[in-house]
């Protein structure tokens, strides 16, 4: 029986994605954020989840999860057993992508290599996320963000001096491998327009990382500098940084001749535009210590909303320093809509963050909260030519 066509899912509101078809066998995060992209712009996407899920991995009603997983179908199906990915192998030739995460051994011994899933389906676009890469020494080692953070250089440069490594408070290397997965997916694609032929897309938690070190990774690479800690200061310029106010703390960033001047007029000090010891760049970075010493003694004599009123005015970049709970309250986050709804049938609305771009004639389309465990496997294996005679020996062979 022929693979049908993804135009047989379901209507959904149409979004920039919506002729595709993702295949999802990723878990924990790096994998589900890259699929997330496809998802909240319209994909077909079919979550491939196994049929007993002990892991822990997966626990469904938490806010992480229910936020990682909307707009998807979930179909349960057992990858271990002959008939489990023998239906996999019919979802994939009629699929655009197919994403996961597996260890490159573990995705191997399930039959998910790029050479025989190419050869079954050309087109399909294979989307790979590892610890550490698909080939060399560490390929087959487990990967965690932190540990990706670690060997990628950030918690070196991450904290106060001397204050020993220090994570980032998000897991930034799985965020990041997610998004440029789901870059290199779309370059695929594009490219497959060309040539009618997938791509197989690979990157990892390590490699996102290291890249995420941007300017930090270039100091060493070409001037031979070996970056540390600095804080909460800006590793190469100055003022810049968090200042004490009377009422709390805030951001202030100055940079540039112009920004420098206009600052020492707005906190009162305007002689120190040319004095010696702080007049360039350079000069500044050389008595940053003494600097922010002078300018803290001066911004916490004033309230952060007079201080950041008239640094606005001057056009100098600052802000204020939010908790969580204080982020979505602020105007132009309102302004931005990055919070959306979903309706889930036990929980009613649920927020959940949305996609942080917009673009002209469409927008995300978060019309489904995340699916419970198997919700849509009879709709999906129907889609695939199984009556329910069918459908039910295999619930019984628990392969689904």
């Amino acid at each position: 029986m022929s693979a049908p066509s993804p135009t047989s899912a379901p209507a959904a509101p149409a979004g920039p994605m919506s002729r595709y078809r993702v295949l999802d066998l990723t878990r924990i995060r790096s994998g589900p954020t890259c699929v997330r992209q496809f998802a909240d712009w319209g994909a077909d996407v079919i979550k491939v989840e196994p049929p007993d899920d002990a892991s822990g991995y997966a626990d469904r009603a938490s806010s992480d999860f229910q936020n990682l997983h909307r707009n998807k179908r979930s179909l349960t199906l057992d990858l271990k057993s002959a008939e489990g990915r023998e239906i996999l192998m019919r979802l994939v030739d009629g699929a655009d992508v197919l994403v996961e995460n597996f260890r490159p051994r573990v995705k191997a011994r399930l039959g998910l290599d790029w050479e025989g899933l190419h050869a079954r389906n050309p087109r399909l676009v294979l989307g790979s996320i590892s610890g550490f890469g698909q080939t060399g020494p560490y390929a087959d080692l487990p990967g965690f963000d932190q540990v990706a953070q670690g060997m990628g250089g950030l918690m070196s440069v991450t904290g106060l001096p001397g204050q020993g490594p220090v994570r980032v408070g998000v897991p930034i290397a799985d965020l990041t491998a997610g998004m440029f997965c789901a870059m290199g997916i779309l370059m695929a694609l594009l490219d497959r327009e060309r040539t009618g032929e997938g791509r197989w897309v690979q990157t990892s938690l390590l490699q996102a990382q290291v890249a995420m070190l941007d300017f930090q990774a270039a100091r060493w690479l070409i001037d031979g500098v070996v970056p540390g800690q600095a804080g909460n200061d800006h590793p190469t310029a100055t003022p810049m940084g968090v200042y004490p106010t009377r009422d709390g703390s805030m951001n202030i960033a100055v940079t540039g001749a112009r920004m420098w001047r206009d600052f020492c007029a707005v906190i009162g000090r305007p002689e120190l535009a040319d004095d010696p010891r702080y007049a360039t760049g350079p000069k500044r970075l050389e008595n940053r210590e003494a600097l922010n010493a002078l300018v803290r003694e001066i911004t916490r004599t004033r309230t952060t909303e007079d201080l950041r009123s008239a640094l606005e005015a001057a056009a100098i970049p600052c802000g204020p320093i939010y908790g969580i709970d204080e982020v979505f309250e602020d105007p132009q986050v309102r302004h931005l809509g990055l919070v959306g709804e979903v309706e889930h049938p036990v929980r009613g609305r649920l927020k959940v963050l949305n996609q942080p771009l917009r673009m002209s004639g469409a927008e995300p389309v978060l019309d489904r909260p995340t699916p419970e465990a198997g919700q849509h496997t009879v709709e999906v294996l129907a889609e695939l030519g199984l009556d329910a005679e069918a459908i039910r020996g295999l619930k019984e062979r628990k392969v689904v």
